[in-house]
């Protein structure tokens, strides 16, 4: 038996919220979790790749180890040798 007046609140079906839709109930401190990302749109699970690109950091890879279609490259980058 748990002591009286020390634990939270339990909410043995709190709704997981993603993207505006129920997604999954569970057992909770809180009665409502949303989440960004869950197993139904992970990747991971879903097999589909999305690469977010902040910044250009993922083309600056691409370039800088060669993997990048030197076709592709419009601004000139191989004029640094």
């Amino acid at each position: 038996m748990p002591k009286p007046d020390i634990h939270p609140t339990w909410y043995p079906d709190a709704k997981v919220v993603c993207n505006g839709e129920v997604v999954m109930t569970v057992g909770s401190t809180q009665p409502e979790i949303n989440v960004d990302v869950w197993s139904g749109n992970h990747p991971f699970y879903t097999g589909t790749q999305k690469i977010i690109d902040t910044e250009g950091r993922v083309d600056r890879f691409l370039r800088k180890y060669g993997m990048l279609d030197p076709n592709a490259d419009a601004d000139g980058a191989d004029s640094k040798k």
